[in-house]
């Protein structure tokens, strides 16, 4: 019996490893009043709350899961992961 469970089990984590996650990153946030977001038009810049030196938050399916740091590279970006996210933090629009 603990045979069949156990079986069960590595099939169960064959497939959660299977599902893809999607991945996001916030570098920001702001809040525009409606009447100026309707007059954004092509090359309007949007001022966010953070510094270029601040960490990003790290999303999975829309979860904060970690905190990160920009990486440039030539010409690729990507994110190396710095610590765990604290998710009220993230709720609150904290930068802790």
């Amino acid at each position: 019996m603990s045979a069949l469970i156990a079986r069960g089990a590595k099939r169960f984590v064959s497939q959660v490893k299977s599902v893809n996650v999607e991945i996001s990153v916030v570098l920001g946030r702001s809040t525009l009043p409606m009447s100026q977001l309707l007059r954004m038009g092509r090359g309007a810049v949007i001022p966010l709350d953070a510094k270029a030196t601040d960490e990003v938050w790290i999303l999975a399916n829309n979860h904060p899961v970690a905190r990160g740091e920009i990486q440039i590279n030539d010409d690729r970006i990507s994110i190396s992961v710095t610590r765990a996210a604290d998710v009220y933090d993230f709720m609150a629009g904290g930068v802790a």
